[in-house]
C-alpha cells in the first residue's frame, strides 16, 4: 500500500469557498470511478451533500469563534490510498480508508471515502472537513504528519495482511517502477533467498549446501565458479555475480564458522505449491487464429495445471469425484454466506452514518427552517439561508427514504456501529479464506470435469464462475 503526504485544500483563484469545496468533492465523487457512488462512503455527514455541510460547519465555525483567514485559509484536507492490483477488493479498500480517516482525525472530523477502480491499482480519496464535528476548532497540519500517515497507513495494512512500502526513500523508484520489483523479483534476487534459507539450515559443509538447494528445486551446475538454475530460468546464475556475501569463498568462510552470514536483501520466496490453473481450451484457441506454438505452449501448460490438479486431489483427501463436487458446494455456499452477512453489515453500516448525520443536520438546523415557513418561504430569506435549509430538506428526505418513523439516540446508533464494525472485521478474515478456498475448488473442479468429459462447456462455465466470485 502507498499513500501520499497530506494535502491542505485551499479556495484558489478566481473562486469562492462553495465552489472550492464542490469542485474538490465532485472530482472524488465522480461517479464512473466509483461504481455509480457505490464505492462511497461518508462519516458525519452525507456524502450527497458533504459540500453544503462543509461550507455550513465552516459559517458556524465563524459565528462561534469570531475567527476568519483570507484567501489562504485551509477548507479541506485530502489523501490519497494506492493498493497493490489483485491484492484487495475494491470494498475492503473502502473499509481501510474509512477506518484510516477516522483514526487519524481521531472522530472528530467529517469525512468521506471515495474508492476509483478505473485504475488497475484500486486507490482511494480521502477527505476530511478542517472543521471539527463541534465547529469550534480546526484541523492543523504538523510537523512530521507524513511520517504519521505512513505509519498509520502501515499499521493498518499490516493490519489486513496486505503489502507495504518497506523503508521508503524519499527519492527513490516510482510507484510503478516499486510495484514490478514486487510483484516479479529477479532470479538471483530468488537464488540469495533460497541460499539464506539453506545457510539457516546450518549446512554441514558447502557440498551439503548445494543439496539443499537441489532440494530447494535449482539444477547446480558444477565447476570453477558454480552456477544455478530455478524451474523457470533459462540460463544458470553464477555465484559470483551475485554480488558481495554469496560467493563461494564467503559462502565457505561462513560455513567454517568464521564469519556471520548478513543476506543482502529480504525476499520471500514464492510458495513450492503453485496455484491450479484452469485448462485451456485448445481448439477453441487455434479456431480462433492462434498458431502452432501456441499449441505446443498449451499443451505443456495443460499437463502441468493436470499435475497441479491430481496434487490438490491428493494432499486434501478428494479421490472420489462425489467428495469433490459436494466440498465445493460447500465451500461455495459457505463464501456466499459470508459475503451477504458483510454486505448486510456494510449496508446498516451505511444507514446508520447516514442517519446519525442527518439527525445531528435536522437539529441544528430545525430553527432556521420554522423561521422560513414563518416568513411564507421567502426567496430572501431563503438566498440569505440556502445551505442550512438544503440540509434541513435533506435530512427530512433522507428519514422518508430509511423509513424512519420515530427518530433514534445519536448514542444508540453509536453503540450498534461499533457492534456491526467489531462483527464485521471478525468475518473479514473468514471470507478472505474462504473465497480462496472457493477458488481453487472450482478451478481444481473444472479441470477435472474437462478431463473426465463429463460436460464439454463447463470449463467455460467454471470460469465465468471463477471469475464472477473473485471479483
Amino acid at each position: 500500500m502507498a499513500t501520499t503526504r497530506l494535502m491542505p485544500l485551499h479556495t484558489g483563484k478566481g473562486r469562492d469557498v462553495g465552489t472550492a469545496i464542490s469542485d474538490i468533492i465532485d472530482y472524488a465523487e465522480n461517479p464512473e470511478k466509483t461504481d455509480y457512488g457505490r464505492l462511497i462512503t461518508g462519516y458525519a455527514c452525507d456524502s450527497r451533500t458533504a459540500d453544503a455541510e462543509f461550507l455550513f460547519s465552516k459559517r458556524q465555525y465563524a459565528a462561534l469563534t469570531g475567527r476568519a483567514r483570507g484567501a489562504d485559509d485551509v477548507i479541506a484536507y485530502h489523501l490519497r490510498q494506492s493498493f497493490v492490483p489483485g491484492e484487495i477488493t475494491p470494498e475492503e479498500a473502502n473499509r481501510i480508508g474509512c477506518e484510516f480517516a477516522r483514526r487519524f482525525t481521531k472522530g472528530d472530523h467529517a469525512f468521506i471515502v471515495c474508492t476509483h477502480i478505473d485504475k488497475k491499482h484500486i486507490h482511494n480519496h480521502i477527505i476530511w472537513n478542517s472543521m471539527s464535528l463541534d465547529c469550534t476548532r480546526k484541523f492543523r497540519n504538523f510537523w512530521g504528519s507524513t511520517r504519521a500517515v505512513r505509519r498509520l497507513n502501515d499499521t493498518l495494512c499490516m493490519e489486513s495482511g496486505l503489502s507495504i512500502v518497506e523503508n521508503p526513500k524519499r527519492h527513490g523508484k516510482s510507484y510503478n517502477k516499486w510495484l514490478g520489483d514486487r510483484a516479479k523479483p529477479s532470479h538471483r534476487e530468488l537464488l540469495r533467498a533460497a541460499i539464506d534459507t539453506a545457510l539457516a539450515q546450518k549446512p554441514a559443509d558447502f557440498d551439503a549446501l548445494l543439496k539443499l538447494l537441489q532440494k530447494a528445486g535449482y539444477e547446480v551446475k558444477p565447476g570453477k565458479v558454480p552456477a544455478f538454475r530455478g524451474k523457470n530460468q533459462k540460463r544458470f546464475v553464477r555465484l559470483d555475480t551475485l554480488g558481495s556475501g554469496y560467493g563461494e569463498p564467503e559462502l565457505r568462510a561462513v560455513l567454517s564458522g568464521e564469519k556471520a552470514h548478513r543476506p543482502r536483501k529480504k525476499i520471500t520466496p514464492p510458495a513450492p505449491g503453485k496455484q491450479v490453473s484452469l485448462l485451456v481450451d485448445i481448439q477453441a484457441k487455434l479456431r480462433a487464429g492462434k498458431g502452432v506454438g501456441y499449441e505446443r505452449w498449451a499443451k505443456v501448460f495443460n499437463l502441468k495445471q493436470m499435475a497441479q490438479t491430481v496434487n490438490y486431489l491428493t494432499e486434501h483427501g478428494l479421490l472420489e469425484y462425489a467428495q469433490l463436487a459436494e466440498r465445493t458446494t460447500a465451500a461455495t455456499a459457505r463464501h456466499n454466506e459470508l459475503s451477504a452477512r458483510i454486505k448486510a453489515a456494510e449496508k446498516r453500516l451505511t444507514e446508520i452514518a447516514v442517519l446519525k448525520t442527518q439527525i445531528v443536520n435536522y437539529a441544528k438546523t430545525r430553527d432556521t427552517y420554522v423561521a422560513y415557513r414563518k416568513v411564507g418561504y421567502s426567496k430572501k430569506f431563503l438566498a440569505e439561508h440556502e445551505s442550512e435549509i438544503l440540509l434541513h430538506k435533506a435530512a427530512k428526505k433522507a428519514f422518508d427514504e430509511l423509513n424512519v418513523k420515530k427518530l433514534p439516540t445519536v448514542r444508540s446508533l453509536q453503540t450498534e456501529y461499533a457492534r456491526l464494525l467489531s462483527e464485521k472485521k471478525k468475518t473479514y478474515a473468514d471470507y478472505r479464506q474462504a473465497r480462496d478456498e472457493m477458488k481453487e475448488l472450482l478451478t481444481v473442479k473444472a479441470n477435472v470435469d474437462r478431463l473426465m468429459g463429463y460436460d464439454e462447456k463447463q470449463p467455460e462455465k467454471e470460469q465465468e464462475q471463477t471469475k464472477s466470485q473473485s471479483r
